[in-house]
């Protein structure tokens, strides 16, 4: 990372807490909302570590409370203007203790607290009436949630919607595989009953990938409102998504597997629906 880049991202400010003890309560703290989604449900903050996540935070409009900052790794730079803000506290921490808190083992020296968001289904807006959203139903590991939320970004889709989701976004294994996406996407969760519910309200056309019953996805047409939905590698889509499908998409397979990598194949199904639609 160049210079440039990180002299907009220093914190600091004349009256720092100093933490050298990995005993601090606030450093147990730390660990306890990495850890626990359970932690990070009842106190409504998660963590994010480095740089670009963080400005990423700030963009999505994220309230930032805590900066934690190791001098000897981000040493160097200028303030920012955030570092001036009286809600933001802010916390130095000898190496040694932000080596324990740090998620990442390239680490850049800053760790930020910040308050998560409720991510209710109802709360979607969408920037015009022809919508192209993803829909996941239990997405099971972490990474595929970061990709998944990372193809998205790419392909400046409308929404994520996470049906039975096994893990809260704030994990910070899917923070981490999103790039900090995650803060700059919009993202409902809700249950496959309730989701197929809003779709169908919304009139948006439901196109499950799935093996039965499909049509090659080139030969569908998703210029009008869509949600592409997508099943664990596993088991893939429950029968409820299957039953009111307006049609099953398939991906040929010319090997000797007939899945591919959830997000992989998302990644398809969604630029197949952007070059249709002339982006």
């Amino acid at each position: 990372m160049s210079r440039d880049y990180k002299n907009r991202y220093f914190y600091c400010v004349k009256e720092t807490k100093i933490i050298s003890s990995a005993q601090n309560p606030l450093i147990k703290k730390v660990l306890l909302l990495k850890e626990k989604s359970r932690e990070r449900k009842k106190t409504g903050l998660f963590v994010i570590e480095g740089f670009r996540e963080i400005e990423l935070a700030k963009k999505g409009g994220y309230h930032i409370t805590t900066l934690l900052y190791c001098p000897e790794i981000a040493s160097g730079f200028s303030n920012d203007p955030i570092s001036k803000n009286p809600t933001v506290e802010h916390v130095q921490l000898s190496k040694s203790v932000y080596e324990k808190v740090a998620h990442r083992g390239t680490t850049e020296g800053i760790i930020a607290l910040a308050q998560s968001r409720e991510h209710k289904l109802e709360n979607l807006q969408f920037k015009n009436g022809n919508p192209l959203v993803l829909v996941a139903e239990a997405p099971e590991k972490p990474g595929n949630v970061g990709a998944l939320l990372r193809t998205a970004d790419a392909a400046n889709i409308d929404a994520v919607i996470i049906a039975n989701p096994k893990s809260d976004v704030y994990n910070p294994n899917i923070v981490r595989s999103s790039v900090g996406c995650v803060f700059t996407t919009q993202i409902a969760m809700d249950t496959t009953e309730n989701i197929i519910s809003f779709l169908k309200q919304k009139n948006i056309r439901i196109f499950c990938a799935a093996l039965t019953a499909s049509k090659n996805y080139v030969s569908c047409d998703f210029q009008g409102p869509t949600a592409i939905v997508v099943g664990t590698e596993a088991t893939g889509l429950t029968p409820d998504w299957l039953q009111h499908s307006d049609q099953n998409i398939i991906i040929p397979m010319q090997g000797e597997i007939d899945s591919m990598n959830v997000s992989v194949s998302a990644a398809i199904l969604i630029f197949e629906a952007k070059r249709q639609r002339g982006y």
